[in-house]
């Protein structure tokens, strides 16, 4: 970055997909030069061996760039799917029996997943993104037998979503459990669980990946009804909530997903988590090389209400114009950002913190001195994410000497994460780094924080207001 734009920097972070429209090293730089901040590889589907691949290309991408970069590996969840069948049309008033593929008869509709454990009679049972609705009528053994409400044809792993129904903390499966470790093994940056219930599957994934041995930060999906009835306590257990708005809009109303999606990001910012709106924002720039105007308007409308990132999926995955939708997202973020007529109203949690204390005290510093920048310097990116909550109108300069917390930052609102090999030096040298590398120049004011022992996690204690030289 350089000055003389330090005034039109953006804020809400960007993340993209990653997919055959995408995985080759000319796109992923192209991405990231457009204003990409995080990639997102769905392990839903392709191979371990291709993922390998992706990440080599998105690493030597952001050293080539200079530019710190997040990758979130988004696990499959115990994603309920039709199995291998030939297309069939379900009419209406008809009866039809499903069962896990193991144990599926001729004649039965295979799952990939067992839900004759799962469900019961009289709960919902609906189809292909919830176009095809039905009541469960019975469960007998491994057969469950459904009432189909209104008629349709369905394929091949064509979802299925049961939204009356706890699935009883059995959120991480195997597969996500291997992918896990296969992904630890690669130094991913987040690791995305679906199909969140309660914050108890939350702290299952984080414990998982502590016995791993890995500092990943765990991102809640929520997508269930069940979720949206225990957000508060999922925010606080995790490191960041990414609202899913599309099995969302199924388990839940869809017109209950804007509702969900504002609470979600309010919730976020008061206790200091990333949040990241997710699914369709530009989806007609799939096939088109400009999105519509509702597309446009959502974009904005999360930016408003203070999303810390939005997300593209099949944008930039299988997309015709996976760079441009990046570069259309920037011009919505952009513009959105410097002509934004409402003010977020930050309420932070109610601790005695010094850290919170330093946050706040930061932005009135800030405000009060007409800083260019604020300047954080990290070790863990826990007093970053704290001042990025308050949501900050001039940039945060996020400085560590740890690569992976410099990709982890990446995400977080209003920051500029900066990877440096010597960030324990005094403010004044830190001051000169930044003028050196044009990131800040001479006569900027900056309002500094760092700890009286630095590299120590925890420990920023100190607020510094500087004119740089």
């Amino acid at each position: 970055m350089n000055n003389k734009n330090i005034d039109t920097f953006k804020r809400t972070k960007i993340l993209a997909t990653i997919g055959p429209s995408s995985w080759n090293i000319e796109t992923i730089t192209e991405m990231i030069q457009a204003g990409t901040n995080g990639f997102r590889l769905n392990f839903s589907h392709g191979d371990n061996e291709s993922k390998v691949e992706h990440m080599k290309m998105i690493r030597k991408a952001s050293k080539v760039l200079n530019k710190p970069v997040a990758i979130v590996q988004d696990l499959h969840g115990p994603k309920m799917q039709i199995g291998k069948i030939e297309p069939t049309e379900l009419h209406k008033g008809e009866e039809v029996r499903f069962a896990y593929y193991k144990d599926a008869p001729l004649g039965v509709i295979p799952t990939q997943y067992d839900l004759s454990k799962k469900v019961k009679k009289g709960q919902r049972l609906s189809i292909f993104d919830g176009k095809i609705q039905t009541e469960i009528t019975s469960v007998k053994g491994s057969i469950i037998t459904v009432k189909v409400k209104n008629s349709g044809t369905i394929i091949t792993r064509k979802g299925i979503n049961v939204p009356d129904t706890d699935l009883k903390g059995d959120i991480l499966t195997e597969k996500d459990k291997n992918d896990m470790r296969f992904g630890v093994s690669h130094d991913i940056d987040y690791v995305a669980v679906s199909f969140v219930q309660t914050a108890d599957d939350v702290l299952h994934a984080k414990h998982y990946l502590t016995k791993l041995g890995s500092s990943a930060k765990v991102i809640a999906k929520v997508e269930t009804k069940a979720a949206t009835e225990h957000l508060e306590s999922i925010v606080r257990a995790a490191d960041g909530v990414m609202v899913a708005r599309g099995d969302l809009a199924v388990e839940t109303e869809p017109e209950s997903v804007p509702i969900v999606q504002r609470k979600i990001i309010g919730l976020c910012q008061q206790y200091g988590k990333l949040s990241i709106v997710a699914t369709q924002m530009l989806a007609s720039m799939t096939s088109n090389p400009e999105p519509t105007r509702a597309e446009v308007s959502d974009v904005a409308t999360a930016v408003i209400i203070g999303s810390d990132a939005v997300m593209l999926s099949e944008e930039t995955a299988v997309g015709d114009y996976p760079v441009d939708a990046i570069k259309f997202m920037k011009r919505i973020i952009t513009y959105t950002e410097a002509n934004n007529p409402l003010k977020e109203i930050f309420s932070g949690p109610e601790d005695n913190s010094i850290q919170t204390a330093v946050s706040s005290a930061v932005m009135g510093i800030a405000d009060r001195v007409k800083a260019k920048a604020i300047v954080t310097i990290t070790s863990g990116g826990n007093t970053a994410r704290s001042i990025a909550a308050h949501r900050p109108k001039v940039p945060i300069f996020m400085i560590t000497e740890d690569e992976k917390i410099a990709n982890q930052l990446a995400l977080v609102y209003g920051g500029k994460s900066l990877l440096r090999k010597k960030a324990k030096d005094s403010d004044e040298r830190t001051a000169e780094w930044l003028r050196k590398n044009k990131i800040l120049k001479r006569g900027d004011m900056v309002v500094m924080t760092n700890g009286m022992y630095p590299g120590q996690i925890g420990g920023t204690d100190t607020i510094k207001v500087r004119r740089i030289i």
